[in-house]
């Protein structure tokens, strides 16, 4: 299930434990004690499957709620003559925004708000458990502090794919918000320290800035359980514009069988690349909302027309490491 704008505003007006209110950015901090364990898929079992079903039900009853008082608040806010622009639109300034969300779309297929950064580290294996706690330490004392300009989406290692690979998704106040947050992380210490010794436990790193496809907003901070699909795509030059209107239309066929996270495009780094976040319960759960998108209307035709689009395709299965905001 996919989140409007205007449900976002919703849920940070209406959100309650485990689905906390949002801060300005769509996604805050949502940290937990336990911030130095390793998570792996041996952690998945029968129980917390059905913990993640429980927990996904009562998260789309609240978006349903959120849905519904976002559809008062439209009518309410209608003109006496009723105009239907109104009534699709709700208030005056929700009907700017929209104005502004689609002259950005017209420019680069975002929302214009964000800049998210995906950060892939590669860890030495001996060093996996000092990485885990430093991070565990330093990642959510950057997402906490809110003179920073950064929301940190979500923390995971990677179970299937290259190994000893940790995900990272920042949410940052446009560019501006991008630079003075690294501006000022370069004024403190214990960053400075961090900054030292981090590179002594990785191989390599990997830092791409991206916007959020106008039609689907990032999550924000939720605790469901379960297991993640981080899904790259790297597309043939020139060929974006074209794979997102037909991924527009096909993901309406699969939004009712699976849980998205996000989904963004690179503008900085790897350029021509796509990354989509998905949730499950577990390795079965993900193969039977796959097998059921078949089964519905315009699916199959949009990977028909995306296929021919993509130069490479890869899939990485993740678990959420204990501070993760998304998990």
């Amino acid at each position: 299930m996919f989140l409007s704008r205007r449900l976002v505003r919703e849920l940070s007006r209406t959100s309650s434990s485990p689905f906390q209110a949002l801060r300005p950015l769509s996604t805050s901090a949502f940290l937990s004690n336990s911030r130095h364990k390793s998570p792996s898929l041996g952690d998945i079992t029968s129980e917390s499957v059905s913990s993640y079903k429980a927990n996904l039900a009562a998260y789309r009853e609240k978006l349903k709620s959120a849905s519904a008082a976002a559809a008062a608040e439209a009518t309410q806010a209608a003109s006496t003559a009723g105009t239907v622009k109104s009534l699709l639109y709700g208030t005056p300034a929700a009907q700017k925004e929209e104005i502004e969300m689609e002259q950005s779309y017209g420019k680069v297929l975002a929302r214009g708000k964000y800049v998210h950064e995906i950060v892939l580290h590669k860890v030495k294996p001996e060093r996996v458990g000092e990485y885990v706690e430093m991070i565990g330490e330093e990642y959510p004392k950057i997402a906490e502090d809110k003179d920073n300009n950064v929301h940190l989406v979500g923390s995971w290692k990677v179970e299937i794919g290259e190994a000893d690979t940790f995900v990272h998704i920042w949410e940052y106040n446009g560019y501006a918000g991008y630079h003075q947050t690294l501006n000022r992380l370069s004024t403190q210490k214990s960053y400075q320290k961090y900054a030292t010794t981090f590179p002594n436990l990785i191989t390599s790193r990997t830092h791409d800035l991206m916007q959020e496809f106008s039609f689907w907003p990032t999550s924000p901070p939720r605790s469901l359980g379960g297991i993640f699909e981080l899904r790259t795509y790297t597309l043939h030059p020139g060929n974006l514009l074209e794979w997102e209107q037909h991924w527009r239309r096909g993901l309406e066929a699969r939004k009712n069988v699976m849980e998205g996270v996000g989904a963004w495009f690179t503008q900085v780094g790897s350029l021509n690349t796509v990354h989509h976040l998905w949730q499950f319960g577990d390795l079965r759960e993900r193969q039977l909302a796959r097998e059921a998108s078949w089964s519905k209307k315009g699916w199959s035709e949009t990977v028909h027309k995306t296929v021919p689009l993509i130069g490479k395709m890869q899939s990485r299965i993740l678990v959420p490491l204990p501070w993760s905001p998304v998990r």
